[in-house]
């Protein structure tokens, strides 16, 4: 009888040791990421793959070493938009552009080759009369020759999960624009209370009108939308949205990446005019649901460290996480307010 690999102890031990460097290597990442004033983490996300996520990169790197990273990121869209170039957001290579921007940057890890990217912003939005940020997914690109080797989950999901956990476990909004039905439904799955989306129990609330309003007003050079743009309020649809240097990004449904789930496709179909150039206005939030949605559904169930991780988000959940809030007093905890805060608002009152 020929003997299997899985019986030679030598090939146990490698196993076993490949396994501890990795979880060793996600250990490392969290520590850092709950310790670092600015984030810049590098972890090993697949085979020859080298993700690095980089804060305010505007801020934190020096003039030469912000100028490669702009190049790596027009390298990914170059291939991605070889007939066309984009104007707007990082890519103008501005530093104040740079400054509230997230990026996630995957590499080849032999050759250093950038082969995909996520560029993420935060936007400062008035909320029932306080400041909140408000995480805008950015814009993904994929190098055409790796697309379908099982990037999304870190392009989509991971730096997201990342600012979730440095801020405490804390409910986070999030916004997207997108006109591709495969992103539409990616977020309507993984974040909570989206709106819009086909989803039984999707609905409009005051607070996503609130936030659509002031990014509309405040925010449209993060997505490349025209002042001469439209928005329909009642739908959360961007009409006529591709005149402010994001022209090259617009899709024919045909071309469109379609998702898995009919629905959204039909939605998209159904609410956009993509003769016209219509995009929707996703608004949601990062929360405990949706952190341990996006651990199951995306990220590959093979991941030792990625099981640890949930069952880390379902503890917290059950056990710690209501007393670490009730007990921080210098943050909000639903209507709980923080004690300087309070104090603020009395004396103003007084007056």
């Amino acid at each position: 009888m020929a003997s299997l690999d899985n019986d030679d102890p030598t090939v146990r031990r490698r196993s076993s040791f490949a396994a501890l460097a990795r979880l060793r290597g996600y250990v490392a990442f969290w520590l850092k990421a709950l310790s670092q004033p600015t984030i810049d983490l590098r972890l090993r996300t697949g085979t020859r793959q080298l993700t690095r996520i980089i804060e305010s990169p505007g801020l934190s790197l020096p003039r030469d070493e912000l100028d490669t990273l702009v190049a790596q990121l027009r390298m990914v869209a170059a291939k991605t938009l070889p007939a066309e170039s984009l104007t707007y957001g990082v890519f103008s290579g501005e530093p104040e552009r740079l400054k509230r921007a997230i990026i996630t940057l995957i590499c080849d890890e032999e050759t250093g080759q950038p082969i995909a990217f996520n560029a993420l912003s935060v936007m400062d939005v008035g909320l029932d009369g306080e400041p909140v940020a408000v995480t805008h997914l950015g814009l993904v690109m994929v190098d055409p020759d790796v697309r379908g080797q099982g990037l999304s989950w870190v392009l989509y999901g991971l730096t997201a999960l990342v600012l979730f956990a440095r801020d405490g476990l804390r409910p986070k909004w999030i916004s997207n624009v997108t006109q591709v039905p495969a992103v539409v439904g990616m977020v309507s799955d993984t974040f909570s209370d989206v709106f819009p989306s086909p989803l039984p129990g999707s609905r409009q609330s005051f607070a996503h009108l609130q936030l659509a309003r002031g990014i509309m007003a405040r925010h449209r050079a993060v997505f490349g939308v025209g002042a001469e743009a439209g928005f329909d309020e009642t739908r959360f649809v961007i009409t006529d949205a591709y005149t402010g240097g994001s022209d090259a990004l617009k899709k024919t449904f045909e071309v469109a990446p379609k998702h898995r789930s009919a629905i959204y496709n039909e939605f998209c179909a159904r609410e956009l005019d993509y003769v016209r150039g219509d995009d929707v206005l996703q608004i949601g939030r990062i929360d405990l649901a949706g952190a341990r949605r996006y651990l199951l559904r995306e990220v590959p169930s093979g991941s030792l460290p990625a099981l640890l991780a949930t069952s880390a988000v379902l503890a917290l959940q059950r056990l710690l996480l209501p007393l670490i809030h009730w007990l921080d007093d210098s943050r909000a905890f639903g209507t709980l307010r923080p004690r300087a805060h309070r104090e603020a608002r009395e004396a103003r009152d007084a007056r």
